[in-house]
């Protein structure tokens, strides 16, 4: 028999994990080291050469863009279709199982599957029917709740103990509608995800003969990403297995990267992979570790090589390649974060010019708050642009209703503001109220702020709903009448004013700490906007004070004045209305480095390398928890996305809630040899400025200022110039004072000194 079309692309490691004769199989498999190939090419051995019948095959994977793919290519090697052959994801399968078994599983026949949508509906009802504040007690808690001990394989009746009840003490509500939730979906006939898999453990559990069935059908198990998986996965494999059972004829061959495990707060064990030769016991055991690396250059390697080393417990493997060392890795210090995105963006723009294509290009970074730089200045340079996994920043949700608060305030006539704004936060205005205000200024053809205003003096509304609307019309008056704010200020306080924060951030989950973050950073935004403008709109600026000027002359002055705000609504409808590039077009890829697992780019670039960034600061208060060993696996996967080139930047400041702030460089920088870096420093902007002198700029001398040059200021005191623009009497300074952040200040009269 001729397996040369499944040996020969394998290299050694990788024909050892496809040959192999172990009961049980764990293949450690690093970053770009070939684990699919290895999957289809196990697959086809067993098939061709240890005549196994694709019947007898489960294969498991965590996707179902991962099981098409695998799917394809074992079709695509053995010249045959599979269709007897369990391909899938864990729900995927369970779901097969259970339409199969649904009387055994206690279902009805036409069992439907909710999604997380429908499931946070009912449970909104049950504790709406159990009298429970959901203002007090979030839904999406309640929902969290109840999928993590599903995950945790735990029904109520295991919650209701008195060894739990301590557990539980002052939630005990959430028992109550865990239960009612379990009647309800029950006697209704709806599965969730979770559900899915916790129904298909207990079918093994409590139905032996179809766990038998199954056992004596599948003769090979093979699992794909398994560091991954969480308590109820595990469970359901071990127990398939028969690992649980003195003897057992199933073949196991499970494929991970402990160093890659980066989803614990969704669930995942890391403990799972590293106990995997000790629970997986019957018969023998063997682990082959692919450590050859087929995408990224040696100095990437290395560089990854040396920050996962800090971490204990490892299984240990160290990638390398036959490719060449490559270039060095360039870590760029940058002022601040928009000095940051500028370089990012300069970097790309050279990428290009060279031949590169952007979509070979990614910038990653820790928290999605962190792309709003970078959307900003890839927008300002025309250059097309792509957020994978996500929204732009200015289509976040949260943005919009912080957005949509300042639009009304501006402009009472703004109808789809107001719409959108009424009740976010909740605030007891119903959908009933709304369509009242909505059919009487259509009949009135008038904007739905005056008609609100005219139903409650004519008493048209109840008296509940009357008040409900006035607090609202009473908050937004009130964020008008506040004079004297800078743009920050003002959107600080709308955003505290309003409650977004506490009605996004409710919830104890890393999504909501994500939209607060969010909201942040839209303080952020208005504060470099605040300090720049936007070059988009100079050309109107311009073109209106041009107008003014001639109305002057002619006595006609009617322009109005600039409002910050105004202009700053109009700079996020100008970005948000950019839109993202086609999934086909050559973009930019922007994305989180959760998003990036599993792709690669010849060019990347790893932002915001700042302690409290990335290692997140909870992480680096985690002293025993094991959340920084996983923000260092985070980074590890960072580094090895890039095949070619790999930038890594931070900044000296960076704007915290519309203040500038100091910041240090991550401990993960440090964690990479000198040897493999090339040290950059933001190239300084200099102004020649006519009648400055050197130790006072305001003298009859000429003198230079250069980024990163330290000055003092009589009333703002010490600080550092982060920027410079223009020449003579037109030159300015952007200058990070230590008492009153960044301030623009024109040279002439500056009277800066050193």
């Amino acid at each position: 028999m001729d397996i040369s079309t499944i040996i020969d692309p394998l290299n050694k490691a990788q024909r050892q994990a496809v040959c192999s004769e172990a009961q049980n199989t764990l293949v450690l498999a690093g970053a770009g080291s070939g684990k699919t190939r290895v999957l289809v090419h196990r697959i086809a051995w067993l098939v061709q050469v240890e005549n196994v019948s694709p019947y007898s095959i489960m294969a498991v994977t965590f996707t179902n863009k991962a099981a098409g793919e695998m799917r394809f290519r074992i079709e695509n090697l053995l010249k045959t279709p599979i269709r007897n052959m369990w391909v899938g994801t864990f729900h995927g399968l369970a779901h097969r199982l259970l339409r199969a078994h649904w009387k055994d599983a206690g279902l009805l026949e036409n069992f439907q599957i909710i999604d997380s949508d429908d499931q946070l509906r009912l449970i909104k009802r049950i504790m709406k029917e159990l009298g429970i504040d959901d203002k007090k007690h979030p839904p999406r808690e309640t929902q969290w709740f109840i999928n993590e001990c599903k995950d945790n394989g735990l029904r109520v009746a295991q919650l209701q103990t008195p060894e739990k009840a301590r557990e539980f003490h002052n939630r005990e509500f959430m028992l109550d509608v865990y239960q009612q939730y379990e009647a309800l979906c029950q006697r209704t006939g709806m599965v969730d995800f979770a559900e899915l898999l916790l129904r298909a453990h207990e079918l093994w559990l409590y139905q032996p003969h179809i766990l038998k069935h199954y056992q004596q059908r599948f003769s090979h198990i093979l699992v794909d990403e398994f560091q991954d998986t969480n308590t109820i996965q595990y469970a359901w494999l071990k127990v398939l297995s028969g690992n649980n059972l003195p003897s057992t004829h199933i073949n196991t061959l499970v494929v991970g990267d402990d160093d890659q495990s980066i989803y614990g707060w969704r669930g995942a064990k890391i403990e799972h992979i590293r106990e995997f030769t000790r629970d997986f016991n019957a018969g023998t055991s063997e682990t082959v570790l692919l450590e050859q690396n087929y995408r990224s250059t040696g100095n990437i390697l290395e560089a990854a090589n040396s920050v996962i080393a800090n971490n204990t417990e490892r299984l240990g493997k160290e990638l390398w390649t036959d490719d060449s060392e490559g270039e060095l890795l360039q870590i760029y210090k940058a002022f601040n974060e928009i000095d940051e995105a500028a370089y990012v963006s300069s970097q790309i723009e050279k990428w290009v010019a060279n031949g590169g294509k952007r979509s070979d290009v990614a910038i990653l970074y820790r928290s999605n708050a962190q792309s709003q730089p970078h959307e900003y200045e890839l927008v300002k340079r025309g250059m097309p642009y792509r957020v994978y996994g996500g929204l732009r920043f200015y289509d976040r949700a949260e943005i919009k209703d912080a957005l949509a608060y300042m639009r009304l305030i501006a402009n009472r006539q703004d109808d789809a503001a107001l719409e959108r704004i009424i009740n976010t936060p909740t605030r007891g205005i119903g959908q009933r109220t709304l369509d009242i205000i909505r059919q009487s200024a259509k009949q009135k053809q008038q904007n739905l702020w005056q008609t609100a205003i005219e139903l409650i003096a004519d008493k048209a509304l109840s008296a509940r709903a009357a008040t409900s609307v006035q607090k609202f019309i009473d908050l937004i008056e009130e964020f008008e009448i506040e004079e004297g704010l800078s743009l920050t200020e003002q959107v600080s306080h709308i955003i505290e004013g309003s409650l977004l924060k506490e009605f996004h951030g409710k919830e104890n989950s890393d999504k909501a700490q994500a939209k607060v973050e969010n909201l942040d950073e839209l303080v952020n935004a208005a504060k470099r906007f605040d300090d720049e403008g936007d070059p988009l709109l100079d050309a109107m600026n311009e073109a209106r004070d041009e107008a003014r000027d001639e109305a002057k002359e002619n006595s006609e002055d009617t322009t109005a004045p600039p409002n910050p705000m105004a202009e700053f609504l109009a700079h996020a409808a100008l970005e948000a209305g950019e839109g993202q590039a086609d999934e086909w077009e050559d973009c930019v890829q922007l994305m989180s480095l959760h998003s990036a697992k599993g792709l690669e780019f010849d060019l990347v670039f790893l932002s915001g390398l700042e302690q409290g960034l990335f290692p997140h600061k909870n992480a680096i208060q985690d002293y025993v928890g094991g959340r920084l060993e996983e923000e260092r696996r985070l980074c590890y996967v960072g580094i090895t996305r890039a095949r070619q080139q790999l930038h890594l930047t931070h900044a000296e400041s960076r704007t915290i809630y519309g203040r500038s702030e100091p910041s240090y460089p991550s401990q993960f920088l440090s964690e990479i040899p000198a040897s493999l870096v090339s040290q950059v420093r933001a190239v300084q902007n200099t102004a020649a400025a006519k009648n400055y002198g050197r130790s006072s700029f305001g003298s009859d001398e000429e003198a230079e200022v250069y980024i990163g040059q330290s000055v003092s200021h009589k009333k703002f005191g010490e600080g550092l110039v982060v920027d410079v623009e223009g020449n003579g009497a037109r030159a300015r300074v952007q200058v990070n004072f230590d008492d009153y952040g960044t301030r623009w200040l024109m040279l002439n009269v500056a009277n800066l000194t050193i």
